[in-house]
């Protein structure tokens, strides 16, 4: 289940890395804006990573309130295709995981969780020392300001979300990613900075293919 973001890449990552054989990225995106909710990600920009990791994408348009009904059917279709299970980039948001998870177990998959439970401050270090790179694109403006658009997540600033106080993953939403550069991809992906768009609280940076 590919965001695009950091989560999902050490999520990806780490499952290769046990053995399992990850065939498919799905993405739901939505419909209307034809970006990632929340990461405001361009499915352009999903398509890129794709193809430089070397897995097929699955891009699914949704609105939220289709959501739960395009999922079910993403699930079935997944089943009766032959894939075993489906891997999850949460860390800990049980809510969050018991939505999916129900649903994955009940088109009888499996449902799997590479990086759940673990403190989300060696995850990021974890990403950063394996070479994982990625900016951000997204920040909740009452807990990070605006100046957090843009920056790479490496040593700096892993020092720096620590001094905040919000989880350094961003787990509760305080900011969400785009990844570009690490052990998935064959090679760094250019990306170029966009507009900067205020809507509901948040701060999002429009991130397209770079020259």
């Amino acid at each position: 289940m590919w965001s695009g973001g950091k989560d999902s890449a050490l999520a990806l990552d780490r499952a290769r890395r046990s053995g399992i054989d990850v065939a498919r990225l799905i993405s739901f995106y939505d419909s209307a804006t034809r970006r990632v909710r929340f990461h405001a990600t361009r499915v352009e920009m999903l398509e890129a990573q794709a193809k430089t990791i070397g897995i097929d994408l699955h891009a699914v348009p949704t609105s939220w309130p289709e959501m739960d009904a395009n999922l079910n059917r993403e699930l079935a279709s997944l089943r009766a295709e032959g894939f075993a299970g489906v891997v999850f980039g949460d860390i800990h948001l049980a809510d969050v995981r018991e939505w999916y998870e129900s649903r994955v177990a009940a088109a009888g998959l499996e449902h799997v969780e590479p990086i759940w439970g673990e403190p989300p401050a060696a995850l990021l270090g974890e990403f950063i020392a394996s070479g994982g790179r990625a900016v951000l694109t997204c920040v909740e403006l009452a807990r990070l300001d605006q100046s957090w658009l843009g920056r790479i997540t490496d040593e700096r600033f892993a020092a720096d979300i620590q001094k905040t106080g919000v989880d350094a993953c961003g787990e509760n939403g305080e900011y969400h990613s785009f990844a570009f550069a690490g052990p998935l991809f064959e090679a760094p992906l250019s990306w170029a900075a966009g507009e900067v768009r205020l809507e509901a609280g948040f701060a999002q940076l429009d991130v397209t293919g770079g020259f």
